[in-house]
């Protein structure tokens, strides 16, 4: 984005005049109409980036609204319930509205494959919970889900266009990350890096935080009501979204302390400061949360809960000789669970599925008839020694 004068002195009016009239000029830059697919996480960013799109779509006219537009959103499942809350609201109102108005726009939720889902990966497969080295739940939960969402929509036109709210303002990796991807010549799109066929459209890229929220709070959303169930959010929180994630080279922005709205399990922070700012904020009930999430880290190297074989079958050890154990043993497994629904108990409202726990139950019967035999397997090489 170019501007003729700087952008703090620009009014909020004008640059938002200004960045919707660009959006919808590059809607009707090609004549491919490939469909337009935007990353809705439900933070500041990615709903001004919709409330953006909406707006320049009502300024275009009915019989120019070609190019199909996809709002997506990905649920891990294990999300903070309340961030959920309203994301699922924002998204029930875009729908309500789009339907109304007659606009191409299809609001979209992906979510991990059951069998893939945390607890299953957790509990029933025994992953240890992640950690900064080992961060399994990124690709599982969030990447695969909306990765293949995209490539499906890229074999049925050919090509997708992926509209994201990142900002080179937000820190200097992600700043990094937006230099390394240079634009096509001539064009505001550039390559995705790993998703064939996709091409990435940063409308908001040169916003500055500051930008952002003044736009908000001076610009009801298109689709109805206010902004401002948003704005306290973040008050109450005292923290920033866990972006929509597309793949590994947006991954950093998951689990780390500068993004701390994302899955209430997450064990690769040392410490949830969003949920953390919920409870401070009078919301008493997520502490029951933060205190299964808090224990559920301290196990994980416990010795005692973990297999001496990895799960195939072999013993590990790292360079200095050190053994690196294998996944959770089927007791401390149905320990987790049993404290899991002791904590759903408490909390009141589902937080694992009767799906899963039948997958887990069946992943535990696998488990055991592995152990018997790797026994049975090591008793035989006993009796030929």
């Amino acid at each position: 984005m170019n501007h003729s004068q700087p952008q703090n002195e620009l009014s909020s009016q004008l640059l938002f005049d200004q960045l919707v009239a660009e959006i919808k000029c590059e809607y009707a830059s090609t004549s491919q109409n490939y469909p337009w697919i935007i990353g809705f996480s439900g933070g500041k960013d990615s709903t001004l980036v919709a409330h953006l799109v909406f707006e320049a779509l009502l300024n275009i006219a009915p019989s120019q609204r070609n190019r199909q537009i996809h709002i997506v959103s990905n649920d891990t499942l294990v999300e903070s319930p309340l961030v959920m809350a309203h994301l699922y609201k924002v998204q029930d109102q875009i729908k309500q509205a789009a339907k109304a108005l007659n606009l191409p726009i299809a609001v979209v939720t992906t979510q991990p494959l059951a069998h893939q889902s945390f607890w299953v990966l957790l509990i029933g497969k025994g992953y240890p919970t992640p950690n900064q080295t080992m961060r399994w739940c990124t690709d599982r939960l969030k990447i695969q889900p909306t990765s293949n969402y995209i490539l499906n929509e890229v074999s049925a036109h050919g090509a997708a266009i992926l509209i994201l709210g990142v900002r080179k303002d937000e820190s200097n990796s992600r700043k990094r990350n937006i230099d390394k991807h240079q634009n096509i010549a001539n064009s505001n799109l550039s390559p995705h890096s790993t998703l064939p066929g996709a091409f990435l459209y940063r409308p908001i890229v040169d916003l500055t935080t500051d930008d952002v929220w003044e736009m908000l709070a001076e610009h009801a959303p298109a689709w109805g009501g206010s902004h401002r169930d948003l704005i306290q959010l973040y008050r109450d929180a005292g923290g920033g979204e866990c972006p929509v994630i597309m793949s590994k080279d947006d991954a950093p922005g998951c689990g780390t302390n500068s993004s701390r709205f994302g899955c209430w399990t997450c064990t690769v922070v040392e410490k949830d400061k969003s949920l953390q700012g919920f409870v401070d904020s009078g919301m008493h009930e997520y502490s029951k949360l933060i205190e299964f999430r808090d224990w559920l880290k301290s196990i994980r190297n416990n010795s005692e809960y973990r297999q001496v074989h990895r799960r195939n079958g072999k013993l590990q050890f790292d360079g200095n000789g050190n053994h690196i154990p294998g996944p959770f043993t089927v007791e401390a497994r149905q320990m987790i669970l049993q404290r899991l629904l002791d904590t759903q108990a408490d909390y009141g409202v589902q937080l694992i599925s009767l799906e899963e726990i039948e997958l887990i139950r069946r992943e535990w019967s696998a488990s055991l008839a592995q152990n018997i035999e790797r026994r049975y397997q090591a008793e035989i090489e006993s009796i030929k020694i």
